[in-house]
């Protein structure tokens, strides 16, 4: 046995009681993270702050000797893609903007800071520690996570009148908010001096809107519209005008309009009408000046009048005879004729003059002194017998 001298003998024991804790500390010493017992979602409103709280301690520890804790600090935010939030080593510190550590490191509790949240900073966030010795030896890690729900109270809501509100008639009063987290819900009230809270069915509380029927004078008046959810609300308001004057004075004159306008056009239909008839009349007018065309003769045996208007011949025996006498019996009577000749072409409608429609008189109620008067001349005929042969 070798004895030492006292102090040489302490520095010694000291020594090799550090060199077996050295070895027996990482396979002992382990790190555990910890949470608010029951607490697994924290929930924040826009624009505001919140801490996420989590600290970590060492299973079956030994009281360091000469040992000095050094922990390393990671915080993730966990949705469709991992990003880091805030990262601390060594005395250093860095992160997102409004991220930080609640407390001064080194320190067991790793709380994380969020400020001036969005609603976007929702998500799963995740705490890994690693704890370190002083000759940079790792003691333990671990890991926990916390859900965080930022919520938005509603924004500014929009206030509208969807029907003109005429006397008896019904309108609806609308009601919405562009942003909200949970959804908001809405409530229609009339102030004063004639106040009234509406509820269903009346007022649809998830859709903002309010049915009013048969309108009266008294239901005129300001109406606001509250939305709300959990974290906050917002107002609107409309001021409603019920009209006294007849409700029915937009379409009585709408029918009015209708029927001018149908007059208007039954009237053009009537003016065109006698604007064609006008045309058409002078294309029926007798030309007084047009030139007589060529005599044609008239046809053996006939008492007609040629297509042109002139008088050819005249054969009828009744159209000469003398109204006072009679003529002897078996007497031959000469046949009075008149010549050839041209009258004054009469007035006839014009129509095609490439083919004329010939105009038929018959002679035989002529007496001799009208045809005297017309200028025609007497001419004797031998008569004809019976059996056709000249007499």
């Amino acid at each position: 046995m070798v004895c030492l001298p006292g102090p040489l003998a302490a520095k010694l024991s000291q020594f090799l009681l550090l060199w077996l804790s050295a070895l027996a500390l990482p396979g002992r010493a382990q790190v555990e993270l910890h949470v608010p017992a029951g607490l697994s979602k924290v929930e924040a409103v826009e624009g505001e702050e919140v801490v996420l709280p989590m600290w970590y301690t060492l299973r079956d520890g030994m009281p360091s000797v000469g040992l000095k804790e050094k922990p390393w600090v990671l915080w993730f935010l966990e949705k469709t893609k991992t990003s880091q939030v805030l990262a601390y080593s060594e005395g250093t510190s860095s992160g997102k903007h409004g991220a930080s550590l609640v407390y001064t490191m080194p320190s067991r509790n790793v709380s994380l800071r969020l400020q001036n949240l969005k609603e976007e900073d929702s998500g799963s966030y995740r705490c890994s520690v690693n704890v370190y010795d002083s000759q940079h030896r790792p003691l333990g890690d671990s890991s926990s996570s916390l859900e965080l729900n930022v919520l938005v109270p509603p924004a500014p809501p929009s206030c509208r009148i969807l029907d003109a509100p005429f006397l008896g008639s019904n309108v609806t009063l609308s009601c919405q908010s562009s942003r909200s987290k949970p959804t908001a819900h809405y409530q229609w009230e009339k102030l004063p001096p004639s106040p009234q809270v509406f509820f269903a069915p009346t007022l649809d509380n998830i859709r903002g809107s309010l049915k009013l029927i048969n309108l009266s004078p008294s239901m005129s008046g300001i109406y606001v519209c509250k939305a709300y959810n959990e974290v906050g609300t917002s107002k609107c308001n409309v001021t409603l005008v019920v009209s006294t004057g007849p409700g029915y004075a937009v379409i009585t004159g709408a029918v009015v309009g209708i029927l001018i306008g149908l007059g208007l056009l039954v009237g053009l239909i009537l003016l065109y009408q006698r604007w064609s008839k006008t045309q058409e009349e002078p294309a029926n007018d007798i030309k007084e000046d047009a030139i007589a065309p060529r005599t044609l003769p008239w046809p053996k045996g006939s008492d007609t009048i040629s297509k042109n208007g002139t008088l050819s011949s005249v054969t009828s025996a009744r159209a000469l005879r003398s109204p006072h006498g009679h003529p002897r019996p078996g007497a031959s009577t000469p046949t009075p004729s008149l010549s050839t000749q041209a009258l004054p072409s009469p007035k006839l409608p014009r129509v095609n003059e490439a083919h004329p429609t010939p105009v038929l008189a018959s002679p035989g109620g002529i007496s001799s002194s009208a045809l005297s008067r017309m200028g025609a001349v007497p001419v004797l005929m031998p008569a004809k017998n019976q059996a056709g042969s000249l007499v």
